[in-house]
């Protein structure tokens, strides 16, 4: 049983990896999207053997499947295409403060004095995934203008991030080095969530999709941390890949957006030569026509 269970989580890690290189191509990330699911499928059936259910958890499972089912289902095809990355964040967010969660609950079946090589990805797990929980759900309520899109500042905000960063090391010391006591990492969990709307909040909603992917790769962490706490292989790698690709995407997106040969820069190019060309055409004087107009034209990218 453990051999098949071994392949299976095996299995499922490579059509992780496919999935996202699929992903890497417009042609192909459709079917990435169904290879990535089917690998996430067969990780959770290999999981279930390994879970010793009582009867009220295995209701308490139930719902939680059922109703994740539906809402993920339904939320997906009706969301529009526009509103992608208020769900990429929203989802992103669920995945860290789930994470965040699974940590509180094993700290709490570990005892008071627990290993250090157990407790400390539960802590990691706590402090990453709560950031990434409440930075997710800022921007969410940015891009969506729930809340203003500006940067909202106030003087001395780096000092109080400062003190929030210090409390957070401080109560994540004592949670390894003295004792596991609930008090010590429910202070680090909701100092670890202030921390991250405070991190989110100074910066403006045009620059959300590169924050979404920094947290994106947090929850990647945060979810591989729960792996080594779990010991399951299936999340270490899966946690990995998105920490990763979350990453790159992170320092990627700026790139492309300042590269002169990037189809963003490009793209914001054309919107601001058909800006003049609607001035021209309103009788409004355009002294001079940019070198860059022709290069307005859809091209073939290298």
């Amino acid at each position: 049983m453990n051999t098949l269970i071994a392949l299976a989580y095996l299995l499922a890690a490579v059509l992780f990896i496919l999935g996202l290189k699929q992903l890497s191509s417009p042609k192909g990330a459709r079917n990435g999207n169904f290879t990535a699911a089917l690998g996430m499928v067969i990780a959770l059936a290999a999981t279930v053997p390994l879970l010793h259910f009582t009867r009220a958890g295995a209701v308490v499972v139930a719902i939680g499947v059922v109703t994740g089912t539906i809402v993920g289902t339904v939320g997906a095809r009706m969301v529009r295409m526009t509103a992608i990355p208020q769900m990429v964040a929203l989802f992103n967010g669920v995945g860290g403060g789930a994470a965040a969660l699974v940590a509180v609950a094993e700290l709490l079946k570990f005892g008071v004095h627990p290993p250090f090589a157990e407790v400390f990805p539960s802590v990691f797990s706590i402090v990453i995934g709560s950031i990434s929980f409440a930075g997710s759900m800022v921007a969410l309520a940015k891009l969506q203008e729930l809340m203003t899109g500006t940067p909202i500042t106030y003087p001395g905000q780096q000092i109080v991030n400062g003190l929030l960063a210090a409390a957070i090391i401080g109560f994540a010391i004592a949670v390894l080095a003295i004792a596991s006591i609930p008090f010590s990492f429910l202070s680090l969990l909701v100092l670890a969530l202030i921390l991250g709307v405070a991190f989110v909040l100074p910066i403006g909603g045009a620059d959300m999709p590169v924050v979404i992917s920094l947290l994106n790769a947090c929850t990647g962490l945060a979810v591989a941390a729960s792996g080594f706490t779990l010991n399951n292989f299936a999340l270490i790698v899966a946690g990995t890949l998105v920490g990763a690709s979350g990453s790159l995407l992170t320092k990627l997106t700026p790139w492309a957006a300042r590269s002169p040969t990037s189809s963003l820069a490009r793209s914001a190019r054309c919107m601001q030569v058909s800006g003049l060309s609607l001035a021209a055409n309103r009788g409004v004087s355009v002294l001079r026509q940019p070198k860059t107009w022709a290069r307005c034209s859809p091209t073939r990218s290298g």
